[in-house]
């Protein structure tokens, strides 16, 4: 009994000094994180107001095109993979270079500058990632701690730029091997992201939060149609990666020189512009999911306008993210679904939103939080329904190459599979 008491005395002691040193680095990377979260925020909403101000930048996208491959080429990053890299990261001992944080915040703020059709979390993932990565790197971190800093500083980097801290603590620990979770980086990734967010609120940056008003009683008839939307949302979720992986290729094969590659693209994307005749679909898309729950209306081809913009910017090496592209998608077509079925525009835009969101990441509970963070608990069953079908029929596609399908989605057996790309 002695033995076991000292046992446990000294299992417990080093489980407190463990458990010390995370809390101690996870409010670190936090408050450095959220600082940087909160000067991106800034800088996205200052290039924003600036593009709508005066649309006719949207000529210079081009231009800003070469600007963003001439910095990547000047500080000799030029076969960087972006998110890719800082999840093949986590999953063995690559390296994420420091400089990756101030390319992609000045290269990302260009884009949106310009008129590209990206979104900001993609950025916020690998700002985070990197200096996460450069923290452990600092204190001598071995590679499966270094793993854990990485994760943990996606967290804070996620929570500040889109304000959900209960998503973004599990989104890191859940996108990189689908069917496992580093449950290691739990209090790291929960602290860090409270404390993001916590800087962002104080520094007057709000949170994403929206109102569906009254939300329908929950039946069987409710719960089919919804299931129904879940179903088609995965399909376009598929279509999406695929249109994506599709015009990367494009861009590539026909456009073997990475300036020529990005003048092409901003040429294209000023063309579709003109096509369209707004700027609707440039941008990150939160306009359209505003419009979307607030109107209850949306033009029936917007989610497919969206995809090819965003395919047409992020094809040709502008830089951004995929994430709220996506949501603006599942935004388009929940409330086009909503709408052709007679069942509330708003809640079919949120379900909308997260069957598309889990479609693309394969990060069902990540979706299922964010649902709860944007549009409250009241929707959840409806919110359950999508995700979970969306999850399941959405097959082993997804945005990221480099994310693995450690799990079967249809049984308990172990695949050990990248995404289809």
């Amino acid at each position: 009994m002695i033995r076991s008491i000292q046992s446990f005395i000294k299992n417990y002691s080093m489980q407190t000094k463990a458990s010390g040193k995370w809390i101690l680095f996870a409010i670190l990377s936090g408050i450095i994180i959220g600082f940087v979260g909160t000067a991106f925020c800034y800088g996205m909403n200052a290039v924003t107001t600036i593009r709508l101000q005066h649309p006719w930048l949207i000529f210079l996208l081009p231009a800003g095109g070469l600007a963003i491959v001439g910095l990547y080429h000047l500080l000799h990053d030029e076969k960087d993979t972006g998110t890719n890299l800082v999840l093949s990261a986590i999953q063995s001992n690559d390296k994420i270079p420091l400089r990756m944080a101030p390319l992609i915040f000045i290269s990302t703020l260009i884009t949106h500058l310009f008129g590209g059709s990206a979104g900001r979390e993609g950025a916020a993932l690998q700002l985070g990632g990197s200096i996460g990565h450069a923290l452990g790197k600092l204190f001598r971190f071995d590679d499966k701690d270094q793993h854990i800093m990485i994760m943990c500083g996606m967290s804070a980097a996620f929570s500040a730029l889109f304000g959900t801290p209960l998503a973004a603590a599990i989104f890191s620990m859940e996108v990189v091997s689908i069917g496992i979770m580093h449950y290691a980086a739990l209090v790291p990734c929960v602290i860090a992201a409270l404390i993001a967010h916590g800087i962002t609120l104080s520094s007057g940056i709000a949170p994403e939060r929206f109102d569906l008003g009254a939300i329908p009683d929950f039946s069987v008839r409710t719960a089919v149609i919804i299931g129904i939307l879940a179903v088609l949302c995965a399909v376009v979720s598929v279509i999406f990666c695929i249109i994506l992986h599709t015009a990367e290729r494009f861009y590539k094969r026909f456009f073997k020189n990475a300036y020529l590659r990005a003048a092409a693209g901003g040429g294209i994307v000023i063309l579709l512009t003109l096509l369209v005749g707004n700027q609707t679909y440039n941008g990150t898309g939160m306009d359209v999911i505003e419009h979307c729950i607030t109107a209850g209306t949306v033009f029936p081809l917007a989610f497919l306008l969206k995809m090819i913009f965003t395919a047409a910017t992020l094809g040709a090496g502008y830089k951004g993210g995929e994430i709220v592209p996506s949501l603006c998608i599942g935004a388009a077509f929940g409330c086009l679904f909503g709408n052709l079925s007679g069942f509330s525009p708003a809640l079919c835009t949120a379900a909308g939103m997260g069957a598309v969101f889990c479609g693309v990441t394969n990060s069902p509970i990540t979706s299922l939080m964010i649902c709860f963070e944007l549009f409250g608990f009241e929707g959840m069953p409806y919110y359950l329904i999508a995700i979970a079908l969306s999850y399941m029929t959405s097959g082993y596609y997804g945005l990221y190459s480099s994310q693995k399908i450690i799990y079967s989605k249809y049984k308990t057996e172990y695949i050990n599979r990248k995404t289809n790309h």
